[in-house]
């Protein structure tokens, strides 16, 4: 049986409000069916809607995570998207990539050894402030998390994560900033 999601939870799920999700719907933008008043969304249907409404945006994304898998997995899910995606091992690996590239998105290990992920941002934010970076933890509640905080705003992706939490999060920030 398919598993059905309403208008909070594809809000939550897609990183939007819940007015964003009902202008879509309204639009006839996002598969939606109503069932008596409400509005609900197959989950399925909604993940198929993230991967045909990424391929068009195009987007350099870096990603900087000390465990192999973690970036193969990005590489993997944003390539099939038709992103260029460009892996860093470490804090210093990272840094100079953003020093010598432009990226639209970074994606950010909290947790490294050496230049730990909260370094990192505070360095980025120095380089390149307008830059959007996204914070991947397994420790949202950490002091390394409190002095990213201090660096001002950004994203967050709690571990564990799978290939749907990924692209939502590009395609929200691809959303904000091509569409808003």
């Amino acid at each position: 049986m398919a598993e059905l999601m309403t208008v909070e939870e594809v809000a939550r799920y897609l990183r939007v409000t819940e007015k964003t999700i009902y202008r879509l719907v309204k639009r006839r933008r996002i598969p939606a069916s109503k069932v008596g008043h409400q509005w609900r969304f197959e989950k399925s249907s909604i993940d198929e809607w993230l991967r045909q409404n990424s391929v068009g945006t195009r987007a350099t994304i870096l990603v900087v995570d000390d465990e192999e898998m973690i970036r193969l997995l990005f590489k993997e899910t944003l390539e099939d998207l038709g992103h260029t995606v460009v892996l860093a091992g470490d804090g210093r690996e990272g840094l100079e990539l953003v020093r010598q590239r432009d990226f639209a998105l970074v994606f950010l290990d909290l947790k490294m050894p050496g230049m730990d992920g909260a370094e990192l941002f505070h360095q980025i934010r120095t380089i390149k402030p307008e830059l959007p970076v996204t914070l991947i933890t397994g420790y949202p509640d950490s002091e390394m998390m409190a002095r990213a905080l201090a660096g001002g705003p950004f994203g967050v992706m709690n571990k564990p994560f799978g290939e749907s939490d990924i692209i939502a999060a590009v395609n929200s920030f691809i959303h904000i900033t091509h569409n808003g």
